[in-house]
């Protein structure tokens, strides 16, 4: 009788085993998602090390004065000392760009809040990345380079104080509509870049001047449960993108809410005719963005318009309750762009347009090169919708690129515009499409 119990126990732990393993995700290439990317497990800041609480250390509980210095000789110290964790307690600090060393951390207390200066002078002109080019420009609020295993934690605010940016922006622009985002000086609220292993988490980032997280060339990088909001009446926050993800891979984003006055997650790697021949340039790959609410956003998930190619991309399990786009695929003609193996999978809600493939032609240079890699999109897969659409299918072609490969799986929509078309996409494949109560 044991031997039969043992038997049987084994056998069921092996059909166990072997199911969970047939179950385990995939990329849109086929290709195994790495472990890595089922761990939503939150850090712990106490495993973190020492506790450098900045009022501590002569930083003033009084919001009224810019602590720059103050705040960064305590990052310094700990530093110094082997690492450790700056923990904004209760109220607010203002402060100007501050750069975290390695093996230190950032914690926000509930109730804390590290909040931006409103003028540019106090944020530091640094080497660093910005709209798919490395220049000259303002640093951060808070600034990770080369810090590996770094992170955000906390229930506090990050406070970008963008007020007085905002209004800039659109003064400039009355003043020279071709302004760019670039001329109107002003920072980002979170800058992490060259590092592994990252974790923001539960953080609320609100009110960036500009983007408000921006990760370039790093890997392994976890947003988890983040509250990241900007204004989207009133004074308009412009260009707050809530996460540009810039020439990275391995990247998950679960769990969060956005906000902003541009679009949601945004994938970058640079601009430019030959961009992809400059080496501090380019791909993103393998992103899973799920479990997240989105309310006013231009776009839920967008490629471009600084992207060069990006692969094995993963939108799932979202609701939007005010997006005006769910997927927007940039093409700018003056860049080399390939966008391949992305899938839209379970998203709820309502949008304007829900597919945006379009030419974008905002401030773009083109140069003749005789051997320009052809553009294109291919293998993007929507299934499992249930939304109310203005546009369901806002898709233009042109001889800039090429799409193909497109499936429309079990979709579920109000189509106001009604212009699907499945023979416009050679290669397209619809199964259970259902637009307006109509099989199509």
């Amino acid at each position: 009788m044991h031997n039969n119990f043992f038997i049987r126990t084994l056998f069921a732990a092996a059909v166990f085993f072997f199911s969970i393993n047939a179950m385990a995700d995939k990329w849109p290439d086929g290709t195994k998602m790495d472990s890595w990317f089922s761990n939503t497990t939150k850090v712990d800041p106490a495993s973190l090390g020492r506790r450098y609480v900045i009022t501590d250390y002569g930083v003033k509980n009084d919001s009224t004065i810019v602590q720059t210095d103050a705040i960064q000789a305590v990052i310094d110290r700990a530093a110094a000392d082997g690492g450790g964790v700056i923990v904004v307690p209760q109220g607010t600090f203002l402060s100007g760009s501050l750069f975290f060393k390695p093996a230190t951390h950032l914690h926000i207390e509930e109730g804390g809040k590290l909040k931006g200066s409103d003028r540019i002078a106090n944020f530091k002109i640094v080497e660093t990345r910005i709209e798919g080019e490395t220049c000259k420009y303002f640093a951060a609020l808070v600034n990770a380079d080369h810090v590996d295993g770094f992170t955000i934690t906390g229930k506090g605010t990050i406070d970008g104080n963008g007020f007085h940016y905002w209004n800039e922006f659109w003064i400039r622009r009355q003043w020279n509509r071709q302004c760019t985002n670039k001329d109107a000086q002003r920072p980002r609220l979170v800058y992490i870049s060259n590092s592994s292993n990252v974790t923001v988490q539960d953080v609320r980032l609100m009110n960036s001047p500009f983007w408000t997280n921006h990760i370039y060339n790093s890997d392994h990088v976890r947003y988890l449960g983040c509250y990241i909001y900007a204004p989207t009446s009133g004074v308009k926050a412009p260009s707050s993108d809530a996460i540009d993800i810039d020439k990275c891979h391995d990247v998950l984003i679960d769990g969060c809410f956005m906000n902003v006055n541009d679009d949601a997650v945004v994938l970058k790697g640079g601009k430019g005719t030959y961009a992809d021949t400059m080496a501090v340039n380019g791909p993103v790959e393998r992103v899973l963005i799920q479990n997240c609410t989105y309310d006013t956003v231009h776009g839920m998930l967008t490629l471009g318009s600084e992207s060069l190619h990006d692969r094995n991309i993963i939108l799932r399990n979202c609701t939007s309750r005010n997006a005006n786009r769910v997927l927007w695929l940039k093409m700018r003609p003056d860049t080399p762009q390939q966008y391949e193996y992305v899938t839209v999978e379970n998203v709820t809600g309502k949008t304007r347009s829900f597919l945006v493939v379009r030419p974008w032609t905002q401030f773009f240079k083109p140069q003749q090169r005789m051997d320009m890699p052809q553009s294109f999109c291919r293998n993007i897969t929507v299934k499992n919708i249930t939304m109310d659409c203005e546009n369901f299918f806002d898709v233009g072609t042109s001889d800039k690129y090429e799409l193909c490969d497109f499936t429309f799986d079990h979709i579920r929509v109000s189509d106001v515009k009604d212009a699907f078309s499945a023979t416009m996409i050679p290669g397209t494949k619809v199964n259970d499409v259902i637009i307006n109560g109509k099989k199509r």
